[in-house]
């Protein structure tokens, strides 16, 4: 048995990881168990059942012996011995009981040191590894705020720390034209959570329509209670979304809970996206007044929805809102198809021109 300055030691040792890392002590001590216990068969070929390996901190114990059964005639030397053999460690002991061999733990020798470290080390990278992922899922598919800790020179992708959680952030998943810096506090939308083989990793992002969502929910009183309904999102970040959004109180006017007094909710969020262009449109179930809100700001005069059940539509503006109805570079007509899940076709109402946005 360790002598009691070696226990007094170890447990302290044990508790300032455990203070140090967050890592469970119990699990801490599953571990240093196998190890020993690893050890232990190797260096005295014994049956992993022959081996007690005692460790509590409540009590201060660190005890490891090799359990053998006293008989007349050895058969089996890792697991029975002799009457003669037997009294060394218990003066009463007699054929058919068991008898503990106490080992010093500073028998095990160098190999058995190295086993056990590593298993310890192993064992603290997957108690980090668990609750890594625990933390990631808890924010899946939510909006977390990150500190910025580091932007690669090169691809531009950036670390970002939220809880005691890591993971990088790609150019791709950053909206354009915005610049991050090291220190910078930002808002991410948490779209998955994989578990790989170097640990959890979670997939963050910039550019998610989930991302408008959430704040909107955070921003919007009436959507966190369910008032109003966000029905759907289309979104090209750093430039516009449109949002679809249904009162389930007649009330409650939906757009301008979204908008709120003066703009004030809505401009919170615009800021937060840096200036990305937002447009908050009524959602019915009938496809034409909702593909005619949808083409918002445009006006348009009418909506005619294929009659073979498809869902594809001719919509007419006047003259002067095609182009608007369209939007630079078909932006407004495509963001609207998306919203709907139309196939719009804008005329004018001379009939001049004909476009198709999918």
């Amino acid at each position: 048995m360790a002598k009691q300055n070696d226990s007094t030691e170890f447990f302290e040792a044990l508790h300032l990881l455990e203070k140090e890392k967050g890592i469970d002590g119990n699990y801490l001590l599953e571990k240093i168990r196998a190890a020993i216990i690893i050890a232990v068969k190797r260096d005295y070929a014994a049956e992993e059942e022959n081996i007690i390996v005692d460790i509590s901190p409540e009590t201060g114990t660190f005890r490891v012996a090799l359990r053998k059964q006293v008989v007349e005639q050895v058969e089996d030397a890792s697991q029975q011995m002799l009457p003669e053999q037997a009294v060394r460690y218990s003066k009463r002991a007699k054929v058919g009981d068991f008898v503990d061999i106490p080992l010093e733990t500073k028998q095990f020798g160098r190999i058995a040191a190295q086993t056990a470290k590593h298993v310890i080390r192993q064992g603290i990278r997957e108690a980090e590894r668990g609750q890594q992922l625990v933390e990631f899922q808890s924010k899946n598919q939510e909006l977390v705020t990150a500190l910025v800790t580091h932007v690669d020179p090169k691809t531009g992708a950036a670390t970002v720390e939220f809880g005691k959680a890591v993971a990088v952030l790609p150019l791709t998943e950053q909206i354009d034209g915005e610049t991050l810096t090291e220190g910078m506090r930002i808002k991410l939308y948490v779209v998955d959570v994989k578990e790989g083989e170097k640990g959890p990793r979670a997939l963050i992002s910039r550019t998610h329509p989930g991302l408008v969502k959430r704040l909107f929910e955070m921003d919007v009183p009436e959507i966190f209670n369910g008032t109003v309904e966000i029905k759907s999102i289309a979104r090209e970040a750093g430039s516009r979304t449109k949002l679809a959004v249904l009162s389930k109180d007649e009330n409650v006017d939906a757009v301008g809970a979204c908008i709120g007094q003066r703009g004030t909710r809505i401009n919170s969020i615009v800021e937060e996206l840096g200036g990305e262009k937002i447009d908050v449109v009524e959602y019915s179930d009938d496809p034409a007044k909702f593909i005619a809100a949808a083409l918002s700001p445009a006006k348009v005069l009418s909506v005619e929805p294929d009659p073979s059940g498809a869902k594809n539509c001719k919509v007419t503006v006047p003259d002067a809102q095609l182009s608007l109805a369209i939007g630079n570079r078909g932006q407004n007509a495509r963001l609207a198809a998306r919203l709907t899940g139309w196939k719009i076709d804008i005329h004018p109402e001379s009939g001049y021109y004909t476009g198709t946005e999918n």
